[in-house]
């Protein structure tokens, strides 16, 4: 019998994607009505200026493609092509690798006391003062608890729609940003994160509804790299990611943040709500420079001794087969910023606490918890570098049961501060 003859796309080994490779068998088979498919394209590393421009030409020979825009840290681009396009990139010597640019998540589903960032609120006057976070999100509401009595809003880019005056249109960046950095204006104080004087940077990569293009949140990183310096950023805050389908050396969005660990931005991410299952961390929690950040149930008690891991934080390893996450924080009914009228605060009625906050789950709320952390440590020792941050992290958190692809502690703020103080001695050492 003759064997059946094979689609292009299977005969390509590892120059596609697997998800691409789903999407051009979805739409072989007619399973979809779209005729162009949204991709990232890599270049090889030492493609000449010429070939690069030959290759834009080619990738809008129609109406409907288009080559949307550039993603310089990838070293490709993004945009809209046929199936025909496809396969002739895939010939072409100067493209590496083609990736389907799949759909980004926000990662939805009495903390400040339980991590300890009271203590070091209260005995060592830490508050994150001087530190910029940048929140990777839905966007960033002008909420009274980051603009009173001071306006800690310092900058906002609407990679989505376009507008410059801060905003959420879906209110999970502003939880998120609260979890970091709220300062409990309209709660007495009740109602904080563990950086309530840092200052943050609103970057809009996820629409209404919370979705977004992988491309996009590449977008945003790199807006955060190149404006490091312009907003004083040190920390990125990311409660989003997307199924991880190949390993983190061929991740468009795990090569993004790496690109921003290196370039000295402490990069805390969300390790997924897929839990309790093993092997289901995403991208770019996947991912092992990066801090990836696993959510706990602190029981709405102080005392750490009743806390476990929440049952729906996902589990490692990786498709790496690396022990991810990396530290837990709270991240079960932790109580922050409410956007009125949102579709969270439609959808959650019963959440809502009072008139301006709301109680939310989510591997996305222990994150941001985890960067205003971070801002904490940053202002005990502004030397510390993001390596320095996640080992001060990892060293000092406390054990919590687990199996060996999920064996990350839970974070203690005191015993951090205190060892990213003494780092001091060291750095002033090697100085001399």
């Amino acid at each position: 019998m003759r064997k059946n003859q094979q689609a292009w796309f299977e005969t390509v080994g590892d120059r596609l994607d697997p998800g691409l490779v789903h999407q051009l068998k979805q739409l072989r088979q007619g399973k979809t009505q779209r005729s162009t498919l949204p991709v990232i394209v890599q270049f090889v590393s030492d493609l000449e200026d010429k070939h690069r421009e030959e290759l834009y030409e080619r990738c809008q020979i129609s109406d409907e493609e288009s080559m949307d825009g550039e993603l310089k840290f990838f070293n490709g681009f993004f945009g809209q092509m046929k199936e025909d396009t496809l396969r002739d990139l895939t010939r072409h010597e100067g493209v590496a690798k083609i990736f389907y640019d799949r759909e980004v998540r926000a990662f939805l589903d009495v903390a400040r006391k339980s991590t300890g960032a009271d203590y070091v609120q209260a005995k060592e006057g830490l508050t994150g003062k001087d530190v910029t976070i940048a929140v990777i999100d839905t966007g960033i509401h002008p909420h009274p608890d980051l603009m009173k009595p001071d306006k800690r809003i310092i900058a906002f880019a609407d990679l989505i729609n376009g507008k410059e005056e801060p905003y959420d249109d879906q209110g999970h960046g502003t939880h998120c940003a609260g979890d970091a950095a709220g300062n409990g204006y309209e709660s007495e104080g009740l109602y904080a994160g563990p950086a309530p004087e840092a200052k943050l940077v609103g970057v809009k990569v996820l629409d209404a509804e919370g979705g977004g293009q992988l491309s996009t949140v590449i977008k945003g990183v790199e807006w955060c790299v190149e404006n490091k310096e312009k907003y004083g950023i040190r920390i990125i805050s990311m409660s989003l990611g997307a199924p991880a389908f190949e390993s983190y050396r061929d991740d468009p969005l795990a090569q993004a943040v790496e690109v921003a660990w290196h370039h000295g931005i402490v990069v805390c991410v969300a390790a997924g709500n897929e839990g309790p299952f093993p092997g289901t961390i995403s991208t770019p929690g996947l991912d092992p420079v990066v801090i990836t950040v696993g959510a706990a149930d602190d029981r709405n008690t102080v005392d750490r001794k009743d806390d476990e891991k929440a049952s729906f934080s996902s589990r490692g390893p990786t498709l790496d087969f690396l022990v991810k996450p990396d530290i837990y924080s709270p991240g079960t009914d932790i109580i922050s910023l409410n956007v009125p009228g949102s579709p969270i605060d439609k959808q959650l009625p019963e959440k809502r606490v009072g008139e301006h906050y709301i109680a939310l789950s989510g591997t996305s709320m222990a994150t941001p918890i985890t960067a205003g952390i971070a801002a904490l440590l940053l202002e005990a020792n502004p030397n510390l570098s993001p390596n320095d941050v996640k080992s001060i992290l990892m060293s000092t958190s406390q054990f919590m049961p687990g199996t060996l692809g999920d064996s990350a502690g839970y974070v203690n703020v005191k015993k951090a501060v205190a060892l990213a103080k003494s780092y001091r001695s060291f750095q002033e050492e090697t100085v001399r």
